[in-house]
């Protein structure tokens, strides 16, 4: 199997600036194609460090993806370390790169300075990967390394212009390398913690062929994704697939990608069926999440966010002695807040949620991370069932918010 390496430049990431986010996206891609990543590194804006970093990850693997250092700026050196490290001679002018900085900048209405012209620039041996999206292009150098068979890519740090330029990356690749086949199916889980579904599916995963390798891919507002992999040919996961659904059940809600929004969505736009929320703890964030569904519209109506108590009562039309007897935080509570918003905006299904995201907020009996969320479902007959759910978290306020909200989904499809 062929090995890779990542690297990001820039004191930026070192010093907590910015997040990397290239190389988690960069990862997927190459394992997507049989690529084994053996390192991710992070390196200063020190030439010396630069040098040295790079030419020991290409002694020791296949493919080095390198991310920033191509800008403008006189900090981004990564350029004339690549020069150095290539045995170039010396620079030659891009002139596809040239046409796409003028262009940019020109739309801009920005002057073409000496720097602008300077991005256009490439070593003399690399082979130009052609940035649309920005003014540093792309470069592919070959036969470096030790053995001189290991190829760089250099992109430049903008994760949209680095993303933009990976397909043209892997498609090098694919042409250099003699690439092993990798299978995978994924399969998306919500509602067992990782240890509990990893117990409970144990003898199942002990019984998998040695060829099928699962990996458990948790994340608190997706879920827990299971993934088979198989290196070598074609896989058939279904029989290992079926086994996991009779052990875990409705557990399961979707494969690859998908994530309770869409799978959500494409329940209500299949059955023609329309949405509503209410929201307090989450503030918007469930809101958000719907609607981060490209053709929500067909099927999502709207929002309250009945943060203050008067808006929960003169909005929603929750009886003001169910929050003077039970608390804003109570099944009661949620239970008017979702047959509210239903009846406000008409629709066939709605979602509330009402808890303390923290660090304040805290009541006897209703410590910080608590949240009751409900679920309302309109039937054929007029009449209402809705679904209640009190969870309890102890994380940070942000991330309390995100798992209410993801929490309230699943109890939504669910009810779908």
């Amino acid at each position: 199997m062929n090995t890779a390496s990542i690297c990001t430049i820039g004191d930026e990431i070192l010093i907590g600036q910015i997040v990397d986010t290239n190389s988690s996206h960069i990862a997927r891609e190459l394992e997507s194609i049989g690529v084994k990543v053996r390192y991710m590194t992070s390196i200063g804006d020190v030439r010396e460090n630069i040098l040295s970093e790079l030419g020991r990850c290409l002694d020791e693997t296949d493919i080095v993806i390198v991310t920033g250092g191509l800008g403008p700026t006189k900090d981004d050196i990564t350029k004339d370390a690549l020069l150095q490290l290539s045995g170039s001679s010396g620079y030659r002018e891009s002139k596809q790169q040239m046409a796409h900085v003028e262009r940019i900048l020109t739309a801009r209405g920005i002057p073409m300075l000496d720097t602008n012209r300077a991005q256009a620039l490439v070593p003399d041996k690399c082979t130009v990967l052609e940035n649309k999206l920005g003014t540093a292009p792309g470069m592919a150098f070959h036969g470096l390394g030790r053995k001189g068979t290991s190829a760089l890519y250099s992109l430049p740090g903008v994760p949209f212009e680095a993303e933009g330029l990976l397909p043209s990356v892997i498609d090098d690749i694919r042409a250099h390398f003699s690439l092993e086949k990798i299978t995978h199916r994924t399969i998306v889980t919500f509602g067992i913690p990782e240890s509990t579904l990893a117990k409970r599916i144990e003898a199942w995963e002990d019984a998998l062929p040695s060829n099928i390798k699962l990996a458990y891919l948790p994340n608190p507002t997706i879920g827990v994704r299971l993934r088979l992999s198989q290196n070598g040919g074609d896989a058939d996961f279904e029989p290992y697939v079926q086994q996991l659904r009779s052990l875990i059940g409705d557990a399961i809600y979707g494969e690859g990608d998908d994530t309770l929004q869409k799978v959500i969505g494409d329940k209500l736009r299949a059955a023609g069926k329309t949405l509503s929320l209410a929201e307090s703890c989450t503030g918007g964030h469930l809101s958000q999440l719907i609607t981060s569904v490209s053709g929500c519209s067909d099927y999502y109506k709207g929002s309250v966010t009945s943060y203050a108590n008067e808006v929960k009562t003169g909005v929603l039309g929750v009886p003001s002695e169910i929050i003077a007897e039970h608390g804003a935080v109570s099944e009661e509570c949620v239970r008017e807040m979702a047959k509210g918003v239903m009846k406000l905006m008409g629709t066939d299904y709605s979602a509330a949620t009402s808890g303390i995201a923290g660090p304040l907020g805290a009541t006897p009996g209703k410590p910080v991370g608590t949240a009751w969320l409900a679920a309302a479902r309109r039937n054929a007959d007029g009449s209402v069932d809705v679904a209640t759910e009190c969870v309890h978290f102890a994380s940070s306020r942000a991330i309390n918010i995100e798992r209410f909200a993801s929490h309230a989904l699943d109890l939504l499809r669910k009810q779908i």
